[in-house]
Order: C-alpha cells, then structure tokens, then sequence
C-alpha cells in the first residue's frame, strides 16, 4: 500500500530587501515553497526602489559576508563583478589612516571586500533567489498583523494596494523588514512577552554622494578615515568605495556634535577637517554626480529574539541586530545569519520541535560578534547613549588599540584583525599567544609619515596625469 509522503512546510518571508531574499534563498530547498511579501515594487534591472534610501550610501560586503552569499546562491559574486562591481583585496588594496597611523601596503592579501552600489549587490541576490523552484514575490503588499498564539505564529495578515488585506498561513514565518520593525509590537498582540532590547547610539551622522573618479577604478583602492575614540571631541570618518560605472562612493560620519550636513559645499570641507585630509584631496579631483544625501538612522539596536520561547518565528538582519553602518557589517551579518539558518534547516528540518528558537540562536552568533566590534568603538565616543564602558571594556579597548598600533608594521597582527573585521574568524583569535605576543613586542617599525599611495594614486592627488601601466 502506497505511503502518503509527509507535508514539507511552507515559510512566509516578511520583506524583499537583502535579508529577505536570503532567507527565502536559505530555506527554500527544505520547504514546500517561500512566499516573500514586499511592499514596494521591486526592479529586475540594478537601479534604485522605493523603500530602500541606504541605497544612497557606501556599502561594503567584507569576504566573510560574500563567501557566505555564495556558498546560498553559487555564481553571485561573478554577477557582481560581470556587472561592475570591484573586488578588492585587504590589506594590500586599503589606503587606510588608523587610529595607530596608516597601515602598510606591502602584505599579501589576507582577505577581500566586495564593492558595488547597494542597488546592484540586492540585484544580484534577487534575480539567483527568486529563480528558485517554489519561491514566489508578492510585491505592493504589507505585512500588518501576525497570526498564531503566545506559542506559536502561524502566519500573517498581508493588506494589499487596493486595501484589501489576506492571512497567509505558514510554518515559518520570517521577519526581514529591517530597522522599522514592527514585529515586537506584532508579537505582543498575540500576548508573547516583550522581546528584551539593545541599544548603542553614538548619535552617528551620514552623508554620502557619489563623483565620478578622475581614473579608471579597476585597480582603485579603498581608501579610509577611521575616528579615533580617544581623541577629544566628536568621532568623524570618511570612505571613499571605488563602485560600477567608473564611479567613487564617498560617505562621510560624524558622532553626536560633529555631524555632517546635506550642504554640498560643506562636504568637502568636512572632509577636509578630518583627521587626515587625504578624502577630501582625492575629491578635488573628482566630479560630483549628484547631491549630497544624509541618513540619521544608525544606532545599533539587538533584539534579543534568541531569548523567546514563541514556535514558528524568526527575524533576520536589521530586524534582529541593526548596526552602525560606518562598520559594514550589515549586510555580512544578514549572510551569515541566513547560512546559519540554512545549516539548521538542513540539520533538524524546519517543522521539528524548537526549530525557531535552533534557528534565531544560529543566526545570533555571527551578529553578536559583529555587536562587539561596532559598540566597543561607539560607546567609547562622547555622548553616546545606552553603554557605559566598564573597566573591562576600557581594558579591552586599550587592548584593541595597541593592537591597531602595532598593525602598522607586523602582519600577523595585520591578517588577525583583518579576519576579524571581515567576519572569517573569532574575535578570539585577538588573543592567540601569536597575536598576544606581538602586541606585547609592539610596532616593529617607526609609522609611516603619510598613506602609501602607488604611483597612479598620487598622480591623482596631485592632478598629474596617470603613468602609463608597464606591460
């Protein structure tokens, strides 16, 4: 007698964005279909949607975040690059002013960085997910409800353009709707016990625009400002990420009582008054394509969905662990949360008993490290709210700083911070025996006096024009 195969679930995805089209990504070889709901319209070609403004700023998407990417979604990375985007790799291909000084450029490649416009990486992911057999877009309509118990979700209540709303029932529900989150209010409509939360906020400051380089930027660097959290006075930086079509993305921050403005003529000069002025003279070269936008929103913000017992709902990204973006480390997170949940789903099957809270555990671990690295600079910087560094972050801090220091002239101190930064290793390995020592040893060479530049790259600071490549 013919056996009757057992239903294999079926997973609802609240948002369209980066997160959302990676967990459907994730879970959809282990379901019997992913419905991802999307409010706006979303475009099958790179360029700009609504419901997006981080499009407007610099993105990186460090190796550990890409690898990740890849390992959901095989051929990603090539569709990046075929369409522009740079692949950079680090040390070598960073001009970056430290706290400790400017780093050295003789290093082999220890890890990589993808850069590219925010439209084009969620393009990517988009267009490889959504061609998964059983995942399915339903654009111009917004999650508004959760349903289920103080147990269990079952699904969501989705109101279409036209008003009329729809329940869609589910097994697992995903929350991927980002920072503006209305989960926690959702969940406590159903009576499940406020979700604990978080909050680091230096009070960070964004403004970005994008110029056309004076070079051709295939080989362009990433070139970097840090703040300096022990210097007086508010924290600024600047990055200047080479992007598709021949063109730079510049973001520049300030903390609270330093923050940059959406006056275009102010912008080079906050550039210019940072810490280094190297931003600011590369951009003098440089033509401006448009004007100057500035986002506030950027306090990093944990909710700690881990500690729930409610069945049948997770949330990924910036819905869960928000970040300062001035790290990066937003979109690698989401990546590596959505492997994570993958693992799980492969492991124990998105119907057993306690998958949900497996799952928000999983997805928590790569966050969490990122939550070290982002509130250990912000809480440090003068009127940040929410932490008060204790004796062991200051220990830790100071700790973190001598390392930086001694990264000027000693690799092995060079490639664990890099792992660390590009979220390929723990930071544990700060505190290997090898790292611990060379710390103790310090910088083995005097600092550099100003950045390592090729011979393009000063041809460019100094309005020359550039050396024609040996062949």
């Amino acid at each position: 007698m013919a056996t009757t195969p057992p239903r294999r679930p079926r997973v609802l995805v609240l948002g369209g964005g980066l997160s959302g089209t990676l967990a459907a990504a994730a879970l959809a070889p282990y379901s019997d279909g992913v419905d991802i709901v999307e409010r706006h319209a979303l475009p099958d070609t790179p360029r700009p949607r609504r419901g997006l403004p981080q499009t407007r700023h610099a993105h990186l998407l460090w190796s550990g975040g890409a690898d990740a990417i890849e390992s959901l979604l095989p051929g990603t990375t090539d569709m990046w690059l075929s369409a522009g985007a740079h692949r950079v790799p680090i040390p070598n291909g960073m001009v970056s002013f430290s706290p400790g000084g400017w780093y050295r450029r003789c290093w082999p490649e220890a890890q990589y960085v993808i850069t590219a416009g925010r439209d084009l990486v969620d393009w990517a992911v988009r267009t490889q997910a959504l061609a998964l057999p059983g995942v399915r877009l339903l654009s111009g309509a917004e999650p508004v409800r959760l349903l289920g118990t103080r147990a269990r979700v079952t699904g969501a209540v989705v109101r279409r353009a036209d008003g009329t709303e729809e329940s869609f029932g589910a097994d697992l529900v995903v929350d991927a709707t980002g920072r503006s989150s209305r989960a926690p209010a959702w969940l406590a409509e159903l009576g499940v016990p406020a979700v604990t939360e978080s909050v680091v906020d230096a009070g960070v400051t964004y403004a970005s625009r994008r110029y056309k380089a004076p070079v051709d930027t295939a080989d362009w660097p990433v070139v970097n400002v840090q703040a300096d959290a022990r210097l007086d006075g508010p924290g600024t930086a600047g990055t200047i990420l080479p992007v598709e079509g021949g063109a730079w993305m510049v973001s520049l921050s300030g903390t609270r009582g330093g923050e940059p403005t959406s006056d275009e003529a102010h912008f080079t000069s906050f550039a210019r008054r940072m810490r280094a002025p190297l931003i600011a003279e590369f951009l003098d070269r440089a033509e401006p394509l448009g004007p100057v936008a500035v986002a506030r929103n950027t306090a990093n913000r944990r909710r700690h969905y881990e500690k729930t017992g409610v069945e049948g709902f997770i949330a990924l990204g910036d819905s869960a662990t928000a970040l300062n973006p001035i790290y990066g480390h937003g979109m690698s997170t989401a990546a590596q949360g959505a492997r994570a949940l993958r693992g799980v789903a492969m492991k124990h099957g998105i119907s057993s008993k306690g998958f949900a809270r497996r799952a928000q555990r999983a997805i928590s671990r790569p966050a969490a490290a990122a939550w070290l690295l982002a509130v250990g600079q912000d809480a440090a910087f003068p009127g940040s709210v929410g932490k008060t560094p204790n004796f062991a972050d200051r220990l830790s801090a100071r700790y973190i700083n001598r390392l930086v220091t001694t990264a000027g002239s000693d690799f092995t101190v060079v490639k664990a911070l890099t792992d660390v930064m590009t979220l390929r290793a723990s930071v544990m390995v700060l505190a290997s025996p090898r790292v611990l020592f060379c710390a103790i040893r310090g910088p083995r060479l005097p600092p550099l006096e100003g950045p390592a530049l090729t011979p393009v790259e000063e041809a460019v600071l100094h309005g020359r024009p550039a050396p024609t490549p040996t062949p």
